[in-house]
């Protein structure tokens, strides 16, 4: 009897998923879109954005800490490298707490994108990190610590009680609805990394039942998007397991897959792992677009990933700008061993030192490169003048 009961509730479970599949791909893109809409980008390459003076979503955006000069002149940096996108989180707390003044500093943070010939993809929901968001003054980073404030959104509680989903519902068609048909934006991605639970840093803190209640809530969440009436892109990347076939994937993964408009994944290993998910991914038929990788320490490299990703046409956003409050420069080891004593042997992530300096040089002269910043065999103004200043 007790099989029966549990064959029954996993069968009712599989027919509300492909119900909500069904209803969130009522208005998906064709293929034939997808790829017209691409052919009319150029080639993507940007990274992760958060300011430095930000350690979350939540510091990034609020009232009282949103900060347009630091993000101009950030960006500015990303745009003296031909970066022509970022991909920028958002927060559903955001909403609930000021919908007109998070729109507000939203179509700010888009006027500082165009001057900067940057269009944004905005992510809306993500389950990475902290479970548990609260709004107002965010805690200093943890020192030492690799992303020691990231939050979740939504949260583990609104996660759970399903009386949260029409406030939900009301954040993703108002942010998508009040920027439905701006060209400034690139696309939405719905879930960042829906069923991340987190092992190695706050496992113990989420719901016994994430993944079960993500993979329900996921095609509502394109759905509400969906009836906003976006021109803009719909996105999920998968990012583990083995996408060889869909007998291989897992069902997030084939639900992202299914939903999505473009193909979104994330890869943070060497450069033939990275070209061998782009043959898998090939198969869709649509545009790719990797949406994280560069962790130095692991082998994904600027060098090693972003000449694959211009030769198969796939847009490469790395994990970080600019050295700062989330300390994502940090190896993902620090959670178990703090970096309070020493600084790591090789940056994880980051492009540029908190004043603009870049990491490494003949990195951000790569990206130039390749993104036709300046011209093969040529260098920029800021390393002829370094050259200059060393030869007198």
């Amino acid at each position: 009897m007790l099989i029966i009961k549990r064959t029954a509730l996993a069968f009712a479970s599989l027919l509300l998923l492909c119900h909500g599949a069904l209803a969130a791909t009522s208005q998906k893109w064709s293929e034939q879109e997808a790829n017209a809409w691409y052919q009319k980008r150029p080639f993507l390459v940007g990274s992760n954005y958060i300011p430095a003076t930000a350690i979350n979503e939540l510091e990034t955006w609020q009232a009282d800490t949103f900060d347009p000069q630091r993000i101009d002149l950030e960006l500015g940096w990303a745009e003296s490298l031909g970066m022509n996108t970022m991909r920028v989180f958002l927060h559903d707390l955001l909403w609930k707490q000021d919908p007109e003044g998070f729109k507000r500093r939203l179509e700010t943070f888009l006027r500082i994108c165009d001057k900067h010939n940057i269009k944004p993809m905005l992510v809306l929901f993500d389950s990475c990190w902290d479970p548990n968001p609260a709004l107002g003054k965010q805690h200093a980073p943890r020192p030492g610590v690799h992303n020691s404030g990231w939050l979740q959104s939504p949260g583990a509680r609104a996660l759970a009680n399903p009386a949260e989903y029409p406030r939900l519902d009301a954040y993703v068609k108002g942010v998508v609805g009040a920027f439905a048909r701006d060209s400034r934006i690139l696309a939405w991605d719905v879930w960042n990394e829906p069923d991340n639970t987190n092992n190695g840093s706050y496992a113990k803190l989420e719901p016994k039942n994430k993944i079960e209640l993500v993979l329900a809530l996921l095609p509502q969440a394109f759905a509400w998007a969906r009836e906003a009436g976006p021109q803009q892109p719909l996105t999920s990347g998968v990012w583990k397991g083995d996408w060889s076939s869909t007998e291989q994937m897992g069902v997030m993964e084939r639900t992202q897959i299914y939903l999505s408009d473009v193909i979104s994944f994330h890869n943070y290993d060497a450069p033939q792992e990275f070209q061998r998910r782009i043959k898998w991914l090939a198969r869709y038929n649509r545009p790719i677009l990797c949406t994280e990788y560069m962790a130095r320490g692991n082998k994904s490299t600027f060098e090693g990933v972003l000449p694959v990703a211009k030769q198969y046409s796939v847009a490469a956003i790395n994990w970080g700008l600019v050295a700062g409050k989330s300390q994502t420069y940090l190896p993902w080891d620090s959670w178990e061993h703090p970096y309070t004593d020493r600084e790591p042997a090789i940056w994880f992530h980051e492009v540029f030192r908190t004043d603009g300096t870049p990491y490494r040089a003949e990195e951000t002269e790569l990206i130039k490169r390749i993104t036709g910043k300046v011209k093969a065999g040529g260098v920029s103004a800021h390393v002829k003048a370094l050259r200059f200043r060393r030869d007198r």
